[in-house]
């Protein structure tokens, strides 16, 4: 049997609808495949006709390829990966080829080949290639069923102009655009379960996502950061988080609940936090916040209330996850891989100092009458410079990294 060179074909939807800036968007890709497999036997990567392909080291085995493909398939702006071998442009190769793929793409009942030909310089047609190597597979299969429709496996063959591409294992990537192709956006990331997924559907739309965490220390245990670390370690797999400043903001909150009627104090916090966060964002050229919360989910997400925070910055919020319901969320985070993590208990400053009965309904004359005898301006400058940072991994950030 032949030893063929293991490749990865890694294809894209919504890339493909950009026009004339596709070009930017695929590197854009590339270049995050690139560092993010690092780790792995890769080659090269190369950009052909509506893909990028992703050349794996001689003797890979399977089990590795198949380490690659799953990581590829968590990176934003992919949408399908598939698993097969560079060939020579020779009929009984490809078979040779494709019976290899079709064994490992796993179990399956129905299967069929889609051939395509990119170059008219090979001499046998695309139709003429399903049926010569389409009866070679049902030789080797005589138990197994071709099935046009909705078949189990689909064998893919292209001939370009110097080689051939067989592939069979296909597995559906998460889709959206690249990291870095969307700008940059500060979030708000808390230990539990919606701000990481809020975090990741932005990365999932290409924005390069910062994260700012609002630790209870020292009024409580600084548990809720090591928590934040691991979900950031999460989210750094597939590049999408690139740093966390983590603050101290259990004594502002003090200051509030001893300064500010009990029913505002969750109110005030949001604002503060807003404010900290759109510093931080200017000093990190970000264009928006984004907060993972939804509509109604707590007292401090009602429409009246979600109103009073916005209006204590000028940079657009943006909501990912106001329209979703909790079990939708969690099932996200599981998607994620979060969700284990968040799922620990670790006092943070959402519980701290919090009021019996919290306002509903606020009134923003209100709210800024009971904020006018705050030192908000140095508070927020003395939580800023007070920001502990940690960069992660990811190729699409610049952005002046610290020691």
């Amino acid at each position: 049997m032949t030893d063929f060179q293991r490749i990865i074909l890694v294809h894209y939807h919504e890339i493909g609808l950009k026009g004339h800036n596709r070009a930017s968007f695929e590197m854009r890709l590339l270049k995050n495949l690139e560092a993010l497999l690092a780790p792995f036997p890769v080659v090269t990567i190369h950009r052909i006709a509506g893909r990028l392909l992703v050349f794996l080291r001689e003797g890979t085995d399977w089990e590795t390829a198949k380490l690659v493909s799953d990581a590829i398939g968590g990176i934003p702006g992919v949408a399908r990966v598939s698993c097969g071998f560079k060939c020579a442009r020779e009929l009984d190769v490809m078979a040779e080829a494709a019976l290899v793929a079709l064994a490992e793409a796993g179990t399956f009942a129905t299967f069929k080949v889609a051939a395509r030909r990119n170059h008219t310089d090979f001499a046998t047609g695309s139709m003429d290639m399903n049926q010569i190597i389409g009866a070679a597979l049902c030789e080797a299969y005589p138990n197994k069923q071709v099935r046009m429709k909705n078949p189990d496996v689909t064998v893919g063959v292209e001939v370009v102009q110097n080689a051939s591409y067989v592939y069979a294992r296909s597995l559906p990537g998460i889709g959206g655009l690249p990291v870095g192709s969307s700008g940059k956006v500060v979030c708000l990331l808390s230990s539990g379960i919606d701000s990481p997924v809020a975090t990741w559907k932005l990365a999932r739309r290409g924005a390069v996502c910062v994260g700012v965490h609002f630790s209870g220390r020292p009024q409580t245990s600084d548990e809720s950061e090591y928590l934040v670390d691991d979900i950031a370690r999460v989210l750094e797999r597939t590049g999408c988080i690139a740093r966390v400043y983590t603050v101290p903001f259990g004594d502002y909150q003090r200051e509030i609940s001893l300064a500010v009627p009990p029913e505002l104090r969750v109110i005030m916090y949001r604002r503060l936090m807003f404010k900290v966060a759109e510093t931080i964002a200017h000093h990190e050229r970000a264009g928006a916040l984004v907060t993972g919360e939804s509509l109604g989910q707590v007292a401090s997400q009602t429409l009246d209330n979600i109103r009073c925070t916005d209006a204590a910055v000028e940079l657009p919020v943006f909501r990912p996850l106001i329209g979703t319901d909790k079990l939708e969320i969690i099932a996200e985070a599981e998607r994620l891989g979060s969700f284990e993590i968040s799922s620990q208990d670790a006092p943070d400053c959402c519980t701290l100092f919090m009021p019996r009965a919290p306002e509903t309904h606020a009134k923003l004359p209100v709210v800024l009458k009971a904020e006018s005898s705050l030192p908000i301006e140095r508070w927020v400058d003395e939580i800023v410079d007070a920001a502990e940072v940690r960069d992660y991994a990811c190729p699409a950030y610049r952005g002046k990294k610290r020691a």
